[in-house]
């Protein structure tokens, strides 16, 4: 029997175990592999800053450029006649190699649907059926998986296909269809996938949130607007809220939207179709992940200072110029490209 006094102070230090166990839970239990984690992990994207890839064009041009543009994180673009269904998988490994290397969040914007652009500017894409999209986009899933990407899923092509306004001979029979198998399947290789909504000049809208449900948001984390355009932040917040409102009256909640504020710095001209290089654009405020209830944040998708086509001084779409550098930032502009 013990002595009354170490009995005592037995007795003291059982309750005092006790009182732990109560306020701070029970401790993990251990498993085949060792305790059992207690706490959610967290995602990295919602912890880590954005990559700034060293290889994007306004950074290896150095000067000004690199200082006012290239030192912020700007989107990797998946293009088909760049990265064919071959090599695309190791391709995109490599970018996100970088990124996770610098612990950074890599950022991708896909775009290779059949049809896209609609024979404009940016329409020279060797994609010309579903069944080739479908196979390029699984390699493209093949090179995100597991890499901690944020994804921008097709700029304008929902917009752009759904418009009752503007003409599309190019546009793809089972469009929606290709977009909701994207968003799937990438979705499902880890990415954060944005389904781009357009923007919010991109009118009429009132139909848009009925189209983003057939053509696969419910699989993505959301949508993403402005992409290489010019609309002005608050514009596409209030945008944004529209369509989160009618996605929750089809039932589709818990969406979120990022905005690409790369050439939003200042007013857009009063016509509205002046969107090749417009005289009057400059950069916007630098892109943030903020993660405020349904906004992700801001991104830059459109790398500024590359061409949206041949117009107001450019070189063919998505090419670099000094001279389109030099007006974004407000600066004399150099005598060309």
């Amino acid at each position: 029997m013990l002595p009354r006094s170490r009995l005592l102070r037995a007795l003291t230090l059982l309750a005092a175990c006790a009182l732990a166990v109560s306020v701070l839970g029970a401790p993990a239990t251990a498993g085949p592999e060792g305790p059992t984690a207690t706490m959610t992990k967290v995602d990295p994207r919602k912890t880590r800053g954005l990559f700034v890839d060293p290889v994007m064009p306004a950074y290896e041009n150095g000067g000004v450029y690199r200082d006012r543009i290239g030192r912020y994180a700007q989107a990797f673009w998946v293009i088909p006649e760049m990265y064919a269904t071959a090599t695309v998988r190791d391709d995109v490994r490599a970018y996100t190699a970088r990124a996770l290397a610098a612990r950074r969040t890599p950022v991708l914007s896909v775009y290779g649907i059949p049809g896209r652009d609609c024979g404009m500017y940016s329409s020279g894409n060797p994609l010309t059926t579903a069944e080739q999209y479908r196979g390029w986009i699984r390699q493209v899933a093949s090179g995100v998986r597991d890499q901690s990407v944020l994804l921008v899923l097709e700029p304008d092509a929902l917009a752009l296909f759904s418009s009752d306004l503007q003409s599309c001979p190019d546009k793809p029979d089972g469009w929606q269809g290709m977009l909701r198998f994207a968003s799937r399947v990438l979705t499902k290789a880890g990415a954060w996938v944005y389904l781009d909504a357009g923007h919010s000049n991109w009118t009429p809208y009132d139909r848009r949130p009925a189209v983003l449900r057939s053509a696969g948001i419910g699989y993505a984390r959301g949508f993403s607007t402005n992409v290489s355009n010019f609309r002005p932040t608050a514009d596409e917040k209030a945008y944004a809220g529209f369509l989160l409102r009618g996605l929750r009256k089809l039932g589709i909640r818990g969406k979120h939207y990022v905005i690409d504020t790369s050439r939003n710095g200042a007013t857009p001209s009063a016509d509205g179709y002046d969107v090749i290089n417009p005289t009057w654009a400059r950069v916007g405020r630098p892109p943030r992940l903020v993660f405020d209830k349904a906004f992700d944040g801001t991104l830059w998708v459109k790398h500024p200072g590359e061409s949206d086509g041949e117009k107001n001084g450019g070189p063919p779409s998505g090419q670099w110029c000094d001279l389109l550098a030099d007006r974004l930032l407000g600066l004399p502009e150099s005598p060309g490209c």
